[in-house]
């Protein structure tokens, strides 16, 4: 506050404000400056794979992502009607990218928001659940507004894995939005899940009240490297 009223009061700026004005313009800056600290404390804690952002998503190709969906993801309903969205790709097609772009924009919007892989979020659980500690973990992730489970089902699940997993769907099931992203088609999700009760419960929880967006088409690395040789 004080470099904003300081700033104010060496340049004409003043000249031009009233006394309130004069006044609102530090305050105004401080609490800017508040917010993007939380914001920035709010992104590291989210632990993003990617500083990814929707503005650098390319639509100069054919993936099954046009900009005006990207706009519609981008408002961000689905967070607020706690629905769930699917995002099923080949290797290298962004689902990653999409995924934490999105949570990036979440994370500004003011919503708490959490990154995973899953295979490494149901090892730290199996770590907390040993150390007794698995209860803090599953409040650090009842208290977000968007969890993100990165690589779903790249792995088959141990039926500790599944057991877990369950808790965390039951526990979101409209209390929260997930986005899933994955190599596997959906309708293949099934045996990766594993055991069939466990399976059915926790896929008829997520296919239901979601979105699905299915990227397809050539990696955008193998297509950069293309345009960087066609230029060399």
């Amino acid at each position: 506050m004080h470099d904003a009223f300081k700033t104010s009061l060496e340049n004409t700026l003043k000249e031009r404000m009233t006394q309130d004005q004069l006044i609102f313009h530090p305050v105004s800056s401080e609490w800017d400056n508040r917010r993007n600290r939380a914001v920035d404390r709010a992104l590291k804690a989210a632990a993003f794979r990617y500083n990814a952002s929707l503005e650098e998503i390319d639509y100069s190709f054919e993936r099954g992502l046009d900009r005006n969906r990207a706009d519609r993801l981008a408002a961000l309903k689905f967070i607020r009607e706690s629905k769930d969205l699917f995002i099923t790709v080949p290797t290298g097609t962004g689902k990653s990218h999409l995924a934490a772009a999105l949570g990036y924009k979440a994370r500004q919007d003011g919503y708490r928001a959490l990154y995973a892989s899953t295979a490494k979020l149901m090892s730290s659980l199996k770590i907390a659940k040993v150390k007794g500690t698995i209860l803090n973990e599953f409040k650090r992730i009842e208290r977000t507004g968007l969890l993100i489970l990165d690589d779903f089902a790249m792995q088959t699940f141990d039926s500790q894995s599944r057991g877990m997993l369950m808790d965390i769907i039951e526990d979101g099931h409209r209390k929260w939005a997930t986005i899933i992203t994955s190599r596997i088609p959906v309708k293949a999700r099934h045996d990766a899940t594993g055991e069939k009760t466990v399976a059915d419960a926790i896929l008829d929880r997520l296919a239901h009240h979601s979105l699905r967006v299915e990227l397809y088409g050539e990696s955008i690395r193998k297509r950069k490297n293309k345009s960087e040789i066609s230029f060399s």
